[in-house]
């Protein structure tokens, strides 16, 4: 379905994440983390309303250790933002679909000013 967040793994992470033009935001969550499943609804709405505008992408840090651990995510819930390859902000732990949005829109307000 068009605006999901998709999966991205190990193997996938450079073509995903890297070397996206556009900001891209990163859910690390694992099957067993309870604040990831209250999360998981919220970064699929937000997948589809800023379809376009951000790439949302999940990766579960059980399968994809290597990534996790070259951002050093200790918790989850932890969302990473991604512009032209480099890390531009970091949340950790379950929020509310408000603190997402805000964060989003402020990012993308700050790239259309240097885009």
């Amino acid at each position: 379905m068009a605006g999901d967040a998709l999966k991205v793994e190990d193997s996938t992470w450079d073509s995903e994440v890297m070397k996206a033009s556009e900001l891209v935001m990163v859910d690390f969550w694992a099957v067993w983390c309870g604040p990831c499943q209250m999360v998981a609804p919220i970064i699929d709405e937000l997948a589809k309303e800023y379809a376009g505008k951000v790439k949302v992408r999940k990766l579960n840090t059980d399968e994809n250790p290597e990534v996790a651990g070259r951002y050093q995510v200790m918790s989850i819930p932890t969302i990473l933002f991604f512009k032209n390859g480099q890390l531009v902000e970091k949340l950790v732990g379950a929020r509310p679909k408000r603190q997402f949005k805000e964060m989003i829109d402020s990012l993308l307000a700050q790239h259309a000013g240097t885009a």
